[in-house]
């Protein structure tokens, strides 16, 4: 007997669907379930008709980050948790940044440990209301991973940050909402409606501006005022350049709804 995937991939009408589907274990991560989320990240960078991702876990919870009954803590030997890292979780995150469409993640449940932070590595977040976040690797005496120790301040300021990070209390959705930490809060039996109506109406979108958005955040990070004028100068000229703008200007202008193809 086949064992149940540990990804479920939908693509329909330009989105393309992930769910976690370890529900029994609280969709936490194995190696079965980076191997073929990694698989599933191919096939969208790959296809170009995909305009837009949601995200999201099945059953009761998101991600309850890390599964521990996978590490081998027996003998003396120190696991090497910066490899894992290398070899995991890190090339995923990257990947999601740098994948130039909309990313949308809907928060069913719990999201710990590294399932908090890969939800917060997504573009927009909405999370059902009995939803709770929780940075939970103090809890093993482990620094915050997954780009938690990025986003996190970035998000909520460093005073919030350093308080979920060292207390590794539940944050519940509202309050995520309220501190700025996602984007919405909705009620537990709306969730998936609203999250696919959203990823449907970002799939109509002008993916390349859309795209160039996300690679423009990303490096504001880092730059100065006078370095993201320049990238917002060169981003924008290869914006203009494309059929999106083109016929965004002409529906504004002949006083219609645009009808944006993603080029």
């Amino acid at each position: 007997m086949n064992a149940e995937p540990a990804v479920l991939l939908d693509i329909a009408d330009h989105v393309a669907t992930i769910t976690l589907n370890r529900p029994d274990r609280l969709n936490a991560f194995n190696e079965a379930m980076h191997a073929q989320l990694a698989q599933a990240l191919d096939r969208i960078e790959l296809d170009r008709a995909i305009r837009a991702v949601l995200l999201t876990g099945a059953g009761r919870a998101f991600c309850a980050g890390q599964d521990l009954a996978e590490r081998q803590m027996g003998g003396d030997t120190a696991v090497d948790l910066g490899a894992t890292l290398d070899r995991l979780y890190n090339p995923l995150i990257r990947r999601i940044a740098r994948l130039e469409r909309p990313v949308l993640c809907a928060v069913n449940g719990v999201a710990a440990g590294a399932g908090a932070n890969l939800a917060l590595a997504c573009d927009i977040v909405l999370a059902a209301r009995s939803a709770t976040f929780i940075q939970a690797f103090c809890k093993l005496g482990l620094v915050p991973d997954s780009g938690g120790t990025f986003v996190l301040p970035r998000l909520v300021g460093p005073a919030r940050a350093m308080g979920l990070a060292m207390l590794g209390e539940p944050l519940p959705a509202e309050q995520a909402e309220a501190w700025g930490l996602i984007w919405r809060c909705v009620d537990d039996d709306a969730l998936i409606a609203e999250a696919s109506a959203l990823a449907a109406h970002l799939a109509t979108q002008p993916t390349r501006g859309l795209g160039l958005i996300k690679r423009a955040f990303l490096a504001s990070a880092d730059n100065s005022l006078g370095e993201q004028l320049d990238l917002e100068r060169d981003l924008q000229r290869e914006a203009g350049r494309t059929e999106d703008y083109r016929e965004g200007v002409l529906a504004f202008l002949e006083k219609r709804p645009p009808t944006f193809k993603g080029r």
